[in-house]
């Protein structure tokens, strides 16, 4: 199982916020490519890059932080938020990013038909979800949809890669939420999911690759302390 180091961008700092809220802000860099770099040393073998603002907005919104840190880095780098279209995708590409999350997008199921067309395996669908029902718009938004059901959907289009959150988990230093994610893996067998949201401990990483994960994304833990990123990296093997 992999495992990346997240880096959430607001006014080109590294922050973490709790359970999605904006209000809820920590500070942790105010030079995210040295961040990247920090992972990198550490052994990190991709990088998960979120543009908060470019959620909310709905365009990228942090392009010259994301290049910065593509160009500090040979590890690849996955870029989400603001991603709802073809020509911001090409736009993450030209940085250097290696594949994109779509997320608010993908509930248009036309859209989403024709982003797996044209990115192919360089698309990620990024499920985020309070109590399963999945949230867009930076997670703002409530939505009537339950995640699995849209992950199906999804991955018959064609999608490989699935980023499942659960928002309740987020930042709160609480522990992954292993039921949900087993749930989304067997809803999605031909598809490689990849866990987020709450990862704390060891134990919740040996968990998650148990359940069938493909990935883990790991954030506030990494940032203060609680998980080194060389156990989380082991316990992964």
């Amino acid at each position: 199982m992999e495992i990346l180091p997240a880096i959430d961008l607001r006014g080109g700092k590294c922050v973490r916020l709790l359970q999605g809220d904006y209000e809820r802000e920590t500070v942790f860099a105010d030079d995210p490519a040295a961040v990247a770099r920090h992972w990198e040393s550490r052994g990190a073998t991709r990088l998960h890059v979120v543009d908060l603002e470019g959620a909310k907005a709905g365009r990228p919104c942090q392009l010259d932080t994301v290049a910065a840190i593509a160009g500090a880095v040979a590890i690849p780098v996955e870029l989400g938020g603001g991603i709802r279209n073809a020509e911001s995708a090409q736009q993450a590409f030209d940085l250097g990013v290696e594949r994109v999350i779509i997320g608010t997008a993908a509930l248009d199921r036309a859209v989403a038909r024709s982003l797996a067309s044209c990115l192919g395996p360089r698309m990620v669908a990024g499920i985020d979800a309070r109590d399963g029902m999945v949230a867009v718009r930076g997670w703002l938004e409530a939505t009537a949809t339950r995640a699995v059901d849209l992950a199906r959907e999804l991955v018959a289009l064609g999608i490989e890669w699935v980023v499942y959150t659960d928002i309740g988990r987020d930042g709160m230093l609480q522990g992954a939420n292993v039921t949900a994610m087993r749930e989304m893996v067997e809803a999605v067998p031909q598809a490689k999911v990849i866990a987020s949201g709450g990862v704390t401990t060891v134990e919740d990483i040996r968990k998650l690759k148990d359940a069938g994960a493909a990935a883990a994304i790991i954030g506030m833990a990494l940032y203060t302390g609680k998980l080194k990123l060389e156990d989380a990296l082991e316990a992964a093997c």
